[in-house]
This record gives structure tokens, sequence and C-alpha cells, in this order.
């Protein structure tokens, strides 16, 4: 089934969109189905479920890191992350440059680079639970700060977001056309001045399950899919 189910998504995905397949809470076989129909890319939010699933799993698969993210987890899986989505604090982008410089060689050896590629979660849902930035609060860190002699050892690749939890395409759609948008002001803004190009800060990962056709029709290029290709998860 999962086969299947990977096969019709991918069907339905635009050149230029990457499929991350939301792996979490999902046992390592069932990974191993979808990397034996051809994924590679797959999502954790769980830093110990994470390093288990490294460990029993195939080298090459991309592991991408998208739930929330508390510094002090940062170091357990600095060694072998290729992106972190979730970046709602200035103190965690501190922290992923330290413990980039921390686990550089290892880095080197497993990835072959040893900087850590990030995206900054933007925070446009109506829920208060979920986490990150504000558009404003953005611009300022970004105009504040020289990513380059801040952050040496990160880069900064793109947005990241989650619309509200609701049966609403419309409210998903204003939603979406915020991150647009924000990537677009910083882009000509904070970015533009310190000469960050939109080749180097191009990703925009948000739309899951429910919403991701919304999402690509509003620009996504990454789309965070788990239920439609897992099905339900195993809590």
């Amino acid at each position: 089934m999962i086969t299947e189910n990977l096969a019709k998504i991918k069907a339905t995905l635009p050149a230029g969109v990457c499929l991350v397949a939301v792996s979490k809470f999902h046992p390592a076989e069932m990974i191993a189905e979808a990397y034996q129909a051809g994924q590679r890319i797959f999502g954790e939010s769980r830093e110990n479920e994470l390093r288990q699933k490294v460990e029993a799993l195939p080298a090459d698969i991309e592991w991408h890191f998208i739930g929330h993210l508390q510094s002090n987890k940062v170091k357990y899986i600095a060694p072998f992350v290729s992106l972190i989505h979730s970046i709602d604090t200035e103190k965690l982008l501190d922290e992923v440059d330290r413990q980039a410089v921390r686990f550089s060689a290892e880095r080197k050896e497993r990835l072959g680079t040893d900087t850590i590629d990030v995206l900054l979660q933007l925070h446009v849902a109506q829920e208060e639970t979920k986490s990150g930035f504000t558009p404003t609060e953005l611009v300022e860190l970004l105009s504040a700060n020289e990513v380059a002699k801040r952050w040496p050892h990160v880069r900064l690749r793109g947005l990241m977001g989650m619309a509200s939890f609701v049966d609403d395409s419309d409210q998903w759609r204003r939603e979406f056309r915020t991150i647009v948008q924000c990537q677009k002001d910083l882009l000509e803004g904070p970015l533009k001045a310190q000469k960050i190009t939109s080749e180097q800060f191009s990703v925009l990962s948000f739309g899951m399950s429910e919403d991701y056709p919304v999402a690509i029709e509003e620009g996504s290029n990454m789309v965070r899919v788990g239920t439609a290709i897992f099905g339900p998860r195993n809590y």
C-alpha cells in the first residue's frame, strides 16, 4: 500500500516540488518499503526516534527534522540531519551553528558538508500551539544580523510554515500567501543587502497530506506528506 500511495502522490507533484515523506511515529520497516519504492527524503520530529532510524536504515537516506526542536536536543541530530525545517528562535539558530562546529568532521564524512541547512519557521496559523517567527520578527532579525558572520556554519535555505487545522481552503491560501510574501520581503530587503540570492534562499516548505495540492498552487516547492503515504500514525 505504501508503494501505491507514493506513486499516486508523486504523480500529482509538478516538476521542482520536493516530497518529504513524514515518517515520524512509523516503524523502520515502513520506511524501508518507501525506500524500496524510490523515496529518499524522510521527515522526523523526535531526536531519539531519528537517531534509531539512522542506524537501522540505508546510509543514503536524506533525513529532515521537521518537528519542534529544543536547543538542548540539537546535539543529538547535528551529526546526520540534512535539513532542519523548524528554526523558530534566534537562540535555536545560535545553537545549531555551535553544534555544526562541534560535529563538523562527522558531517563532512557522512554528508559531504560541515554546514547545516535550515529553514526559518513562520507562524501563520490561528493555533497558538504552533510556533515560529512573525514576518516582522524575521525581517528585524535578519536586518540586525549579518548571517555570514553571526551564523557562519549555517545555511539559510528558506521558510517553513503550517496552515491552520481547519477545513477551509481559502484560509489555507491566505496563510500560505503570507509565507510567500515573507520570502519576497526578505529577499528584497535584508537578504538582498547581504547578497543572499533567491537561488540560495529558495525553499518554501508548506503543505501536508490534507492541503498540499493547495500549497503547491500557492507556491510551495517542498511538501511534507505522512498520513497519505503511511496511513494513520502509530503513537
